[in-house]
């Protein structure tokens, strides 16, 4: 579900979590360290397209709502917010599969600002949504998928190694990455 551009604040700031920290893919006016409340990063979504395909889905991260949770990531400004390309193919990116909805949420940042960001969350009723899965089924789907933006184990490594580059702890999946590495033999 796509907000109207018109209610969209100005600036316009983005909520990344997953593969946006470390490849957000338009041009950034600012960044920071952030924390929204209420949400959970987890593997919950089945990638057909991305990190696999539809008859061996992979795995990516999403937002996905729970009570009392918190999920710590980065806030992106767009230098030229709403209005532009940039957000034009960021929204093309993230709602390619239409299992998102954006929602405007407060982000509080390391300073103690919180700021109003457009957050991609998981839709529990759509057909990808896979929450609840198991960390070793989470595991063997990651080490053994791929898509056409490569294997899903990247994807994993990638996100727990920016993750660590931003002081950002994540036990959660760095023991996943760990199990990952483990099942394809690497080090």
């Amino acid at each position: 579900m796509h907000l109207p551009d018109e209610t969209l604040p100005d600036p316009l700031w983005v909520f990344g979590y997953g593969s946006l920290m470390w490849n957000p893919g338009f041009a950034v006016a600012e960044q920071h360290i952030a924390r929204v409340s209420g949400f959970r990063r987890g593997f919950c979504m089945r990638s057909v397209n991305y990190r696999g395909t539809a008859a061996a889905p992979g795995l990516v991260l999403a937002l996905d709502a729970e009570e009392g949770a918190a999920c710590e990531g980065v806030a992106f400004r767009l230098k030229a917010g709403a209005q532009s390309e940039d957000f034009r193919v960021l929204r093309e990116r993230e709602m390619s599969e239409s299992a998102y909805q954006e929602r405007l949420v407060e982000a509080r940042l390391a300073n103690g600002q919180v700021l109003q960001v457009l957050a991609y969350v998981i839709s529990p009723d759509h057909a990808l949504y896979c929450g609840g899965l198991c960390a070793e089924e989470q595991a063997q789907i990651i080490a053994e998928r791929a898509g056409n933006r490569g294997p899903n184990r990247d994807y994993l490594h990638n996100t727990v190694t920016h993750l660590g580059e931003l002081g950002i702890s994540d036990p959660g999946l760095e023991a996943l990455d760990a199990r990952v590495r483990a099942l394809c033999g690497e080090t």
